[in-house]
């Protein structure tokens, strides 16, 4: 059989030798499959994207037992930069971008990604400014002029200018106005679609994630509490109540941080 994009196997995980946030975690991604991965603040979602993508050693994290394989071949321990190299993009949260150069030049930078791989590396801005033709009108301006959704686009089209098999995407609406959000994950369900490139998508506006995702994950304090196809997902009333907003007590989402660990721990973990 065809190994996933991405496998990751009862990974713990640990910050300055103390400090536990993922205990035991496993998830897949199928190849050419965009998955979900959602979960309340300090859940781990965050740290799961730097696991894969080798950042943790420069926070002081590491992971302590487990592992994380990329199309069959396991990564844990391959730094950040050559992980890159082989396929892996990492669209961070905060949309960092090089914000004194130009538009242009953070693309020209991001080539680097295809180093020691086969075919061009010459930057293939051409297809970014197909997806994206707002970047392609201000090509010649510094990325930190952009406006936030336009440094959004901008991030992604970094990682998509790589030429991943997988994309790792934490929080894509974060701070932006809902027109711009649906422009956003339009584009990203187009790329998955055209390009063939696995997607683990950390996001906290869950019906966005649900539209376009073929499978979810939901974590709680460093594992996976549930997870299954997303339009099974959208129908769990535990997941309508907590994630979507609607369904019985969805007045009470303000207070779900004191109810959680009562009512979700019961049914779930049980």
């Amino acid at each position: 059989m065809t190994p996933p994009a991405l496998g990751i196997e009862n990974i713990e995980v640990v910050y300055g030798h103390s400090v536990q946030v993922l205990r035991g975690l496993s998830l897949a991604v199928p190849a050419g499959q965009i998955v979900a991965l959602l979960g309340s603040n300090g859940a781990g979602k965050t740290t799961t994207l730097k696991a894969i993508s080798g950042l943790l050693p420069l926070e002081v994290g590491e992971i302590k037992s487990g592992a994380i394989r990329f199309q069959g071949e396991r990564i844990d321990a391959v730094p950040p930069h050559l992980l890159a190299r082989r396929g892996i993009g990492h669209v961070r949260e905060g949309r960092h971008v090089f914000e004194d150069l130009t538009v242009d030049e953070n693309l020209v930078a991001a080539s680097n990604a295809l180093t020691g791989r086969g075919g061009p590396k010459a930057a293939d801005t051409a297809l970014i400014y197909d997806y994206f033709p707002r970047l392609a009108e201000r090509r010649a301006q510094r990325a930190g002029y952009l406006s936030g959704g336009e440094q959004q686009m901008l991030a992604i089209g970094r990682a998509l200018l790589g030429k991943p098999a997988l994309m790792l995407l934490d929080e894509p609406s974060l701070g932006l106005a809902p027109l711009v959000v649906q422009g956003i994950f339009e584009i990203i369900a187009r790329i998955n679609r055209e390009q063939g490139v696995a997607m683990l998508l950390v996001e906290q506006n869950a019906m966005a994630a649900f539209e376009i995702a073929q499978y979810g994950y939901i974590m709680e304090s460093g594992k996976v509490v549930i997870d299954g196809p997303t339009d099974k997902l959208v129908r769990d009333p535990d997941v309508q109540r907590f994630y979507l907003g609607y369904g019985d007590g969805s007045a009470e989402l303000a207070s779900f941080r004191h109810v959680k660990h009562y009512k979700r721990r019961k049914r779930w973990l049980s």
